[in-house]
């Protein structure tokens, strides 16, 4: 007999976790779903959760060909073989052999997907979905339109960012060039010179100078000082303050909120189309998302939505969900239409996203050339200052 870590509601929703001991994982899973218990989860007791995780792309493709496969009445465990072999990244093809050997043995596809500890909660949660509902290939297919539309906006995003990045790279190694190689070569012709230097270019002096022999020491203390707040930012406190100071930003702040309420709309929709109950699937979407603060207000609002409230009042009382996604959320409760509602709160906020997000970076790209051309003529005029005073001075002089 083996000990595993099992996580469960009974019918009013309430959510436990226990320590049971079983032959198997699915042995425990069919006692207590016979019990009348929804199973999110069974893991063996101990299991760290440290596997690699497999791309996101190379996930897509598999999970594309093994829809297609059991569309075309393959079994699922010759079709989990077969592709198996077929893999090039060796870490996925081994951890889909082993999914192959459990199911070959009589476990659940979803207990054998998420016993490797490397595959999204949403992706093992509609498999079980799918499995009670006996409608796996319905929801695997709406579990991959999700991923398409969310992988193909996330590479918009990222494609409107890349220009405004370089930008600002280029800025910070044009300032980092002058002020480490051409400020110190002035900082030797005026020693040479001996003449007086306005304040203004002593200061560039002093910090070019300066910047040339601490560099040694300013690089590396950088580098610890970005490693100790990428610690700080994967603790729970971290990650937290990080995300209230992103909320807050001017500007960025209300794209990057939107963004995670379509996200969460979206995930939300397609757990409830597979059949997920609505308790478990916002638990589900609340551990998927990215913003703590979002992730903590759903989890606030469940025990609300357990008591008998609803979803567009409790996420409501949060006070962070935009006023018209819960306005949306709360005519999708009343017409029966949740699922459909809460795709089209996230068609509508993904289109803000977009637009604001371009009509922002239109605003900020001028404004990264102009601070660059401020920083260099400020530089020139700092070193050349002296040399235009002294040219000066002679012409007066003859």
């Amino acid at each position: 007999m083996a000990e595993f870590v099992i996580r469960l509601a009974d019918e009013r929703g309430h959510v436990q976790e226990q320590i049971q001991s079983a032959a198997t994982a699915e042995e425990l899973r069919t006692r207590f779903s016979q019990a009348g218990y929804y199973v999110y989860s069974v893991k063996p007791r101990g299991l760290t959760g440290t596997a690699r995780k497999t791309k996101l792309e190379t996930f897509l493709i598999f999970n594309q060909q093994f829809l297609t496969l059991i569309r075309a009445g393959m079994p699922i465990l010759g079709s989990l073989e077969m592709l198996a072999k077929s893999q090039k990244n060796a870490n996925f093809s081994g951890q889909l052999q082993n999914i192959a050997a459990r199911v070959r043995t009589g476990e659940s596809i979803s207990n054998a997907f998420e016993a490797q500890g490397a595959f999204p909660l949403m992706y093992t949660t509609t498999l079980l979905a799918g499995e009670r509902a006996g409608n796996l290939e319905e929801v695997l297919g709406r579990y991959m339109s999700f991923q398409r539309v969310a992988l193909a906006f996330r590479k918009k995003l990222t494609a409107s960012l890349i220009y405004p990045m370089l930008l600002i790279t280029l800025v910070i190694c044009l300032f980092i060039f002058l002020i480490t190689f051409v400020v110190p070569q002035f900082a030797k012709l005026y020693d040479q010179i001996g003449t007086k230097l306005p304040s203004i270019t002593l200061f560039m002096l002093a910090l070019g100078t300066g910047a040339q022999h601490y560099l040694i020491y300013i690089v590396p203390s950088l580098a610890i000082i970005g490693y100790l707040l990428w610690r700080w930012s994967r603790s729970e406190a971290g990650a937290d303050r990080i995300d209230r100071i992103r909320i807050r930003l001017p500007l960025f702040g209300k794209i990057w909120l939107k963004y995670q309420v379509a996200m969460f709309a979206r995930t939300l929709s397609t757990l409830l189309s597979g059949g997920i109950p609505l308790v478990p699937s916002l638990e589900t979407a609340a551990r998927s998302i990215t913003s703590r603060r979002i992730a903590n207000s759903v989890t606030a609002a469940v025990t609300s939505v357990r008591e008998g409230q609803g979803l567009a009042k409790s996420l409501e009382a949060t006070k962070i969900f935009p006023e018209l996604s819960t306005e949306m959320i709360e005519v999708g409760e009343s017409t029966g239409a949740l699922p459909q509602m809460l795709n089209s709160v996230a068609e509508f906020f993904e289109e803000d996203v977009q637009t604001a997000l371009t009509a922002a970076l239109a605003l900020i790209e001028p404004a990264i050339l102009i601070v660059m051309g401020i920083v260099v003529v400020v530089i020139l005029i700092a070193l050349y200052l002296p040399i235009f005073s002294m040219s000066n001075a002679q012409n007066f002089r003859s």
